[in-house]
């Protein structure tokens, strides 16, 4: 009986933070998450990679909260295996036409551990313009941790520069293990830039009160300390 009410617990703190699509409220496995670190509050949402059959949902999902960022930290494919779908156009000669919006590739740029793309998505209801900047992290395999941690933390700080509107709307496969590094890696870089104090494992308990399962493995939750030790190791360094 104990397990059975911690379990329906956890179902109904998942189902309030839900993001709801629509008049109609439709049903999308994503999550607001909602992060407090000294005094200050980060908005995300983290949310599984898009299925062929989920696509439209996503985008829908992008304009209706007005985010202007994607970052997607994930590879279509790792170790033969599908993890995303890929729900952009390849080309910027032909747009990818959806139910509820046609999506045009404006620009891309491939760096060292990321690739850097521009979306405009035209609602076809309205033929309003959204403007998307699209980060896609390539160097993670899939449960697992970066080799090295530069281009992560080098790819957490081009995300937060590019952020003008919305939430930051954050997936990898399913959208709790990877997700879950970037959001914690978020708000402690804020935190030392600021020279804020912060708690790793009070922020991993803020999130998986808000999207169960976010940090899948201890691997990932060790990577957070080596990310962080990096980082201010570095600031010594410059003293």
């Amino acid at each position: 009986m104990m397990i059975l009410r911690i379990i329906l617990k956890r179902i109904q703190k998942d189902d309030s933070t839900r993001v709801l699509l629509g008049e109609d409220k439709d049903y999308i496995n994503a999550s607001y998450v909602k992060i407090v670190n000294a005094g200050e509050e980060y908005y995300y949402i983290a949310t599984q990679g898009p299925l062929p059959g989920t696509t439209d949902d996503f985008w829908q999902m992008v304009v209706e909260n007005n985010s202007n960022v994607i970052a997607m930290i994930t590879r279509e494919v790792e170790d033969g295996v599908i993890k995303c779908h890929r729900y952009w156009p390849i080309t910027m000669k032909k747009s990818l036409d959806l139910k509820s919006c046609h999506v045009f590739l404006e620009s891309y740029q491939i760096l060292q551990s990321f690739v850097v793309r521009i979306f405009q998505v035209v609602r076809k209801s309205t033929g309003t313009s959204h403007f998307v900047k699209h980060l896609q992290f390539t160097s993670w395999p899939d449960h697992g941790i970066p080799a090295s941690a530069e281009g992560f933390i080098k790819y957490v700080r081009y995300v937060r520069k590019s952020h003008l509107t919305g939430p930051v709307l954050v997936h990898c496969s399913a959208g709790v293990g990877r997700t879950g590094v970037f959001l914690c890696m978020d708000v402690v870089f804020h935190a030392i830039e600021r020279n804020f104090p912060f708690n790793i494992m009070n922020i991993v308990g803020q999130m998986r009160e808000q999207r169960c399962g976010m940090i899948q493995t201890k691997e990932q939750y060790i990577f957070c300390y080596k990310i962080v030790h990096e980082v201010l190791h570095k600031l010594l360094t410059l003293k």
